[in-house]
């Protein structure tokens, strides 16, 4: 789900796919990067072409060796009882939990992930990964890569696309959204020892055949993510890792996503003191 984050600052003119272009470059995407991105269109304001022109800009300036990514949360695929929006009897839950629509890669949407991720996740030859909650699209080089082999069990660790993209030396872009949705910081959660657990549940399709499944993963928290990226901008060591401009009418920030993961490893140990 993306969020606004701050006013739309003016624009001496009506942001293009060229303009985009050239302030991608100036806050320092390069050709060839591994990119995943966080976006809200409503905080970039009237762009010219829309999600595509944003989209568009992203791939040329990345070009044929680069490769882009995005989160595609299915966040209403879980167990009815954990739903807030909307809120529904509780004596429909069986009926949910047996007729609830499994998830496909190839067609299910993300739900309020925002339209930059849904035009990324339809892109001519986008791949998906398979996490029925929590899955990344990827479009490039290293798309086939990032998105291999997303374990049921593990949400956003080591299984998971986020530790791929460490791997491939990957930056994190936000535009118009805040830190809390970073998700390269929950990479730091599988790492504590001992992390928290918890049942998920939701629907799958195993063998041809629509199922409701359960299994245990870490009990992900992104209450604090805000407060620890204010915290990593204000670092004397990793802040100056943190470029600032903006796209369009909205506030963007760069990071290299090892350089957030690592900085959320000291947060998580100096101020969630009641985990071992």
């Amino acid at each position: 789900m993306t969020t606004d984050v701050g006013p739309a600052r003016p624009l001496a003119g009506p942001p293009t796919r060229e303009s985009l272009e050239a302030e991608l470059r100036a806050l320092g995407v390069r050709a060839g990067d591994t990119l995943l991105v966080h976006a809200s269109m409503r905080s970039t304001g009237w762009v010219c072409g829309g999600p595509t022109a944003v989209v568009l800009a992203l791939r040329d300036v990345l070009g044929a060796g680069g490769t882009l990514v995005v989160p595609t949360f299915t966040a209403g695929n879980r167990d009815p009882v954990r739903w807030e929006d909307p809120r529904i009897p509780a004596a429909w839950h069986p009926a949910i939990r047996a007729h609830l629509p499994a998830f496909d890669p190839a067609v299910t949407p993300g739900q309020r992930m925002g339209a930059v991720s849904e035009q990324v996740r339809t892109w001519p030859g986008a791949v998906r990964s398979t996490h029925p909650q929590v899955s990344f699209a990827a479009v490039g080089r290293h798309a086939g890569t990032v998105v291999a082999g997303h374990d049921l069990d593990c949400h956003l660790g080591e299984r998971s696309p986020l530790r791929r993209l460490e791997d491939l030396d990957a930056r994190v872009l936000l535009i118009g959204v805040g830190w809390e949705r970073c998700t390269a910081f929950h990479l730091a959660e599988y790492r504590r020892p001992d992390p928290p657990l918890r049942e998920y549940s939701c629907a799958v399709r195993l063998d041809g055949r629509r199922t409701w499944t359960a299994f245990v993963d870490v009990d992900l928290d992104d209450g604090d993510f805000a407060a620890m990226g204010a915290a990593l901008e204000q670092d004397p060591e990793r802040g100056g890792d943190v470029a600032r401009g903006s796209l369009a009418a909205a506030p963007a920030r760069l990071v290299p996503l090892r350089t957030a993961v690592a900085h959320a490893g000291g947060w998580l140990r100096d101020h969630r003191p009641h985990l071992p």
